[in-house]
C-alpha cells in the first residue's frame, strides 16, 4: 500500500472499504425479504416477526457505545475484522430454530457482532483520512452498508425460492467468512490510532460528548432515519405480499433492486454534501423520502417501486451527510462518540419496527405511512434547527477545517 494512501487512496483501499460496509450489513436485513414465509413457517405474528429485525437493531443500539469504548483501547483493524467473522457464527445456527423466540435470539446474537464493524469503521475513517477525501470514503464505506443491505435481502429471496430457508442462511454465514478473510487482507493497520485504555478518561470523553450539540443533533437526527427505513423495507414486505399484489419472496427480493440506486447515489453525494452543507442536503434528502414514503398508498406496483427508490435514496443521502457531519465536527473521542451515535440510530430502528408493527396490526398499510410521515416531518425539524448552515464564502474560505 501506498505510503500515502490516507491523502491518495488507492483502488484496493477503496475496494476494501466497500466491502467493509458490505459484510457488516449483509445479516441485518437479510430475512425481511422471506418475512411472511418466516411468519407463516414459525407461526409468528405481526408484531413477533417484525421483532425479528428489530431485535438484530437493538442489539446493535445496546453494545455500540461499549464497542467504541473497546475499540478506543485495543485497536479498529482486529476488531472489524473479528466482528464480520463472528457474524458467521449465528447465521450458521439459523437452519436449526423451531419457534419465533429461537429466531429472536438468534438475530439478537447477530446484532451484537456488526457494531464491531460500524462503529469502528467510522472511527477509522475519521482517523486515517481528512478533508475531501474523508467525505468521499465516508460515502465509499455507506456505499458498501447500502450494497449488503441490498445483497442480503436479495440473496435471501432468491435463494429460498429454490431451497428452503434453513440451507439458504447456511450458505449466508459461508459468505461471511469468506468476507472476513478479504476485510482481514486489504485493511491497512491504523496509521493515527492512539490507544486510550484508561476507563476514567474515556468517562470524561463520554461526559464532554454526551453534552455536544453537534453530536446530539446528529444522534435524534439519526434516530428518525432508521426508524423510517427499518419499518418501511420491513413492513412494506407483508403490504406486497398480501392482497391485490400477492409477491413471492424471489419477487420481493427484487424490490430491494432500488437499494442499488443508494450504491450510485451516495458516492455522488460525496460531491454534494461540501457544496450544499450538511443542512441543506439532509433537508432536501429528507423531502425526498417523505415523497417517496406517501407515493406507497397507490395500488400500482410499479409506482410503489419507484416510491421505494425515492425513499431510499433520500435515506441513504441523509444518512451520508450525517456521518460526515460527525467526522469534521468531532475531533476528539471518534469511535465513542461513533458508537453513541449508532446507539441512538439503532434505537431508532428498532422502535421503528416496533410501533410500525403495531400500526400495521391495528390499521394496515395506511397507518404505516402516517406514523414514518410524522417521524419525517420530526427529522425535518431537527436538521433546520440543530443542524447548523454552511458558513458563508467569504468565512469558508478562511477556515481550515473541512466543510460540514
Amino acid at each position: 500500500m501506498a505510503a500515502d494512501y490516507h491523502d491518495h487512496p488507492g483502488r484496493l483501499l477503496r475496494l476494501t472499504m466497500v466491502l467493509v460496509g458490505v459484510f457488516a450489513f449483509i445479516q441485518v436485513y437479510s430475512i425481511q425479504s422471506i418475512l411472511p414465509q418466516l411468519q407463516q413457517d414459525l407461526g409468528a405474528s405481526v408484531v413477533e416477526i417484525g421483532n425479528a429485525v428489530g431485535m438484530t437493531v437493538l442489539a446493535v443500539a445496546l453494545v455500540s457505545p461499549f464497542v467504541g469504548m473497546l475499540s478506543d483501547a485495543v485497536g479498529r483493524k482486529r476488531l472489524i475484522v473479528g466482528s464480520v467473522f463472528l457474524l458467521a457464527v449465528p447465521t450458521a445456527l439459523m437452519p436449526w430454530v423451531e419457534s419465533v423466540q429461537g429466531l429472536l435470539v438468534l438475530r439478537f446474537w447477530q446484532g451484537l457482532a456488526v457494531p464491531g464493524v460500524s462503529v469502528v469503521a467510522v472511527a477509522y475513517i475519521g482517523e486515517e483520512f481528512r478533508g475531501s477525501t474523508m467525505i468521499r470514503i465516508v460515502t465509499l464505506y455507506v456505499s458498501g452498508c447500502v450494497l449488503g443491505g441490498f445483497a442480503g435481502r436479495f440473496l435471501m429471496g432468491h435463494l429460498t425460492e429454490y431451497m428452503p430457508w434453513r440451507s439458504a442462511f447456511l450458505l449466508m454465514a459461508v459468505l461471511n467468512l469468506l468476507g472476513a478473510v478479504v476485510v482481514w487482507r486489504g485493511l491497512p493497520a491504523s496509521r493515527h490510532f492512539v490507544a486510550n485504555t484508561r476507563v476514567r478518561s474515556s468517562l470524561l470523553t463520554l461526559g464532554q460528548l454526551l453534552r455536544n450539540p453537534h453530536l446530539q443533533a446528529a444522534c435524534a437526527l439519526g434516530f428518525t432515519v432508521l426508524f423510517m427505513l427499518v419499518a418501511l423495507f420491513t413492513f412494506v414486505n407483508l403490504h406486497l405480499a398480501a392482497a391485490p399484489f400477492h409477491f413471492s419472496s424471489g419477487q420481493l427480493a427484487n424490490i430491494f433492486t432500488v437499494y442499488l440506486l443508494g450504491v450510485v447515489v451516495t458516492p455522488l453525494a460525496g460531491r454534494l454534501i461540501p457544496r450544499l452543507g450538511a443542512r441543506r442536503t439532509i433537508l432536501s434528502m429528507l423531502l425526498l423520502s417523505a415523497l417517496g414514503v406517501a407515493l406507497t398508498l397507490t395500488t400500482s406496483s410499479w409506482l410503489i417501486v419507484t416510491a421505494l427508490a425515492m425513499a431510499a435514496c433520500g435515506v441513504f443521502v441523509t444518512q451520508s451527510a450525517t456521518m460526515s457531519f460527525i467526522a469534521s465536527r468531532i475531533n476528539y473521542g471518534r469511535s465513542l462518540a461513533s458508537g453513541m451515535y449508532y446507539s441512538i440510530y439503532y434505537c431508532g430502528g428498532f422502535t421503528g419496527a416496533w410501533l410500525c408493527g403495531i400500526a400495521y396490526a391495528r390499521y394496515g398499510w395506511l397507518g404505516t405511512v402516517v406514523v414514518l410521515l410524522a417521524v419525517q416531518a420530526v427529522g425535518g425539524l431537527i436538521a433546520w434547527r440543530f443542524i447548523p448552515a454552511p458558513p458563508a464564502p467569504a468565512a469558508r474560505s478562511a477556515e481550515t477545517r473541512p466543510v460540514d
